[in-house]
């Protein structure tokens, strides 16, 4: 039997419900899931913050013409590395920075547990947001692998929450059903998270790392598995700079 439970405002519980009851049901084999709204909690209530201006041409409107004295050449063309360009145009990857954008982050962690559902390889999965803004997403999946990963030269759990478009859903020996709805997948989870702290256990070990920002705080920690089987947590919470809560 296939269980997924939800603390957090009912609001946003019923959202959940609407976007994976397919992925869920499936996963279920056809029965019902359990979403629990706990009023307790603050409601999820986000809105666009101020943002600073991007630069602009200097315009020059002496005489009768305008003429535009801004110059596009090599030295004007920005590279952005690694997460700089989500935190940069978080609208491209979310949508939006407000309140949809928000849950966004949510459904994306929540996928790859429906995933691994979907897969076959969890039972349970377990959603928790608290009244301080942290999410919890929690499974007991087969954990993400931690092993290096030879284009990277990272572990996969580093190399899944720092590179965009990295993940095991793209080649034939991961995920072999997907009920993921967005796809933009961890890392721009945790680019636009000022705090996101990952636990796996996996081959009777613990792992985890912490990040801000997207950059790594830590390396990669192991410790011995505390008894508990595979599984995965994922715990954030969205950067007050990209989103602003009421």
């Amino acid at each position: 039997m296939f269980t997924f439970v939800a603390s957090l405002p009912q609001k946003m519980a019923l959202q959940l419900g609407e976007l994976h009851f397919c992925a869920l049901a499936r996963a279920a084999g056809g029965s019902p899931y359990i979403a629990r709204g706990t009023r307790r909690l603050s409601t999820l209530n986000v809105t666009v913050g101020p943002k600073s201006a991007a630069g602009s041409a200097k315009v020059d409107q002496s005489g009768d013409s305008t003429v535009v004295t801004d110059t596009y050449d090599a030295d004007k063309i920005t590279v952005l590395e690694g997460l700089e360009p989500v935190r940069k145009r978080p609208g491209m990857y979310i949508g939006s920075t407000g309140t949809k954008g928000y849950h966004h982050l949510v459904f994306e962690v929540v996928d790859n547990s429906i995933d691994e559902a979907l897969a076959g390889h969890c039972s349970k999965v377990e959603v928790r947001i608290g009244a301080d803004g942290f999410v919890e997403v929690s499974d007991d999946g087969r954990g993400i692998p931690v092993a290096s990963v030879a284009k990277t030269g990272k572990s996969a759990l580093e190399t899944v929450l720092t590179v965009l478009h990295a993940g095991g859903k793209f080649g034939d020996g991961g995920y072999k059903v997907s009920g993921g709805l967005h796809g933009v997948g961890l890392s721009v989870v945790n680019a636009l998270s000022d705090v996101l702290e990952v636990y796996v256990w996996r081959d009777s070990k613990k792992y985890s790392m912490r990040f801000a920002r997207g950059i790594p705080q830590t390396g990669l920690l192991e410790a011995k598995d505390s008894g508990r089987g595979n599984g995965t947590t994922v715990r954030f919470h969205p950067d007050p700079q990209i989103f602003e809560r009421a």
